[in-house]
């Protein structure tokens, strides 16, 4: 069956996924469907070029919580997702990171350049207008533009990748593109990627703001006819 974990209602502790041994699932639970997929994916993570990445992004996720201790335990977070970036950088080893960003974020991209620089490492960063290449090239029209009538230049997430790939990082930052460039950017990069921010215009970069209000201020999500306005 198609995997649905979004929809488990099981309660954490309760879940197959989250215990040893015992744990409940859903008829759609893939820990429980794909025994076989699961082994021969576990079986990836010990390639040379996975098995430090992983073990050391799983030490940097406990390292982000304070006072752990013997449970019961109480979570309690103490890391920015910037100070997470840094250190986990560290971790790996990495000399050279580079930064893919949306112009529109320019500040942003600055501030962090000096927070990674200070920390010792080269930086390499690439705005997502770099080569100045017209809309006209991928087809957009005039009235798809967002100031109509205007010169604009397309966002080149390929392009980004490219430049990044030809500096060899050694790691990867996405900063604030736009749903779908970063997808191509994601697709076209050598080296591995981390997100520090996921693009919203309207809640601040703040995304999951509208899931939160969705009952409230956002019902328009559930709107039949929300994808025509």
């Amino acid at each position: 069956m198609e995997p649905h974990c979004a929809k488990c209602k099981i309660p954490g502790k309760d879940k197959v996924c989250m215990t040893e041994n015992e744990g409940r699932g859903p008829e759609f639970c893939p820990t429980m469907n794909h025994p076989d997929v699961v082994k021969k994916v576990t079986e990836s993570y010990h390639a040379p070029e996975v098995s430090e990445f992983a073990r050391l992004a799983s030490v940097q996720e406990a390292e982000c919580y304070a006072n752990r201790g013997a449970g019961p335990y109480v979570m309690q977070p103490s890391k920015s997702r910037v100070q997470e970036v840094v250190e986990f950088a560290g971790k790996l080893g990495c000399r050279k990171l580079g930064m893919a960003f949306c112009v529109g974020l320019h500040k942003e991209a600055g501030m962090l350049e000096d927070v990674l620089e200070s920390h010792g490492f080269e930086v390499v960063s690439v705005c997502c207008k770099a080569g100045a290449v017209p809309k006209e090239e991928i087809g957009i029209k005039e009235e798809e533009k967002v100031r109509i009538g205007t010169f604009e230049t397309m966002c080149n997430p390929i392009l980004q990748a490219e430049m990044l790939n030809r500096e060899e990082t050694d790691l990867n930052i996405v900063i604030g593109l736009c749903v779908g460039h970063d997808s191509l950017f994601l697709k076209h990069a050598n080296a591995f990627c981390t997100v520090l921010a996921a693009k919203d215009r309207v809640t601040g970069h703040n995304p999951l703001a509208a899931l939160y209000t969705m009952h409230t201020y956002y019902q328009k999500l559930k709107d039949e006819e929300f994808g025509e306005k």
